[in-house]
């Protein structure tokens, strides 16, 4: 009996989302959870050149992105976020994936008026590990719940859209952690959008691969350092697409722990 492993090969069918890391490594939170190794010195930063990302918008003209996602470590660290936020939404809806903490109604109050500028929509995702906030706080870090909760009123009193998505840490039942969630954010007077999320502990991937719809098929990422198949990868050689967007691969050999994780996920765990 042959038994050698063949990873799978995904192809981009066809390019609808790009991923902008900001930042691989300059996050103001350390979360337990965190898929990112920082380092244990001072913060890194290693933050993408714009002029990068103004080259990236120019080559994709042709394509039909529907939507840009401004993420990392924590975007929002990136000195010259404003204005890459702003030229974006020149091209594109734009979604910023945060873990709130720079959020407050003064700085919600001027992210709509940078919406109000553009054509197009500003959306916000976030991310909780639990419906109890000691829980939550113990698999992110302390304060990540009231932070989370308090971004979400004040972006909801200028009308944004936001995803919150919910890292299953605890492995419960998901229809009760989603009515559980409903009673936390209708206590608090919001309404987001809620998606589960599964979680998967990198050390201890799953075992079998599935044929889903995953990121890689319909997105890339752009980094300092090139493209890259999904944010997950981004910086690892094994997802490495190409220099720029004017010539990329289009086929990914999904050899990775977090290929196996994705593969393994009923829905695409990252867009």
């Amino acid at each position: 009996m042959n038994n050698i492993f063949t990873s799978p090969v995904y192809k981009l069918e066809q390019l609808n989302y790009v991923y902008i890391v900001l930042t691989s490594k300059s996050c103001n939170q350390r979360c337990k959870q965190c898929y990112i190794d920082f380092p244990l010195g001072r913060q890194q930063k290693d933050f993408i050149d714009i002029n990068k990302i103004k080259e990236m918008l120019s080559e994709i003209k042709g394509e039909n992105v529907e939507c840009i996602y401004l993420t990392g470590a924590e975007p929002m660290t990136h000195p010259g976020f404003n204005n890459i936020l702003r030229l974006c939404l020149k091209h594109t809806n734009v979604c910023i994936c945060t873990n709130a903490s720079f959020i407050n109604e003064k700085k919600a109050r001027f992210l709509k008026k940078v919406e109000d500028e553009s054509k197009y929509s500003l959306f916000f995702r976030f991310s909780l590990s639990h419906y109890d906030e000691h829980k939550n706080d113990n698999a992110r870090y302390r304060g990540s719940y009231r932070q989370t909760f308090f971004a979400v009123r004040n972006l909801e009193r200028y009308g944004f859209s936001i995803i919150v998505e919910i890292i299953n840490f605890y492995g419960e039942e998901e229809n009760m952690l989603l009515e559980m969630y409903r009673k936390k954010f209708e206590e608090y007077g919001v309404n987001p959008e809620i998606s589960i999320g599964q979680y998967f502990d990198k050390l201890t991937p799953p075992e079998d691969y599935n044929n889903k719809t995953k990121d890689c098929t319909m997105s890339r990422t752009l980094t300092q350092n090139g493209v890259y198949a999904c944010p997950y990868l981004a910086n690892d050689y094994r997802g490495r697409c190409g220099s720029s967007f004017k010539d990329f691969s289009k086929s990914i050999n999904a050899e990775t722990v977090f290929c196996m994780a994705c593969s393994a996920c009923k829905t695409i765990i990252y867009s």
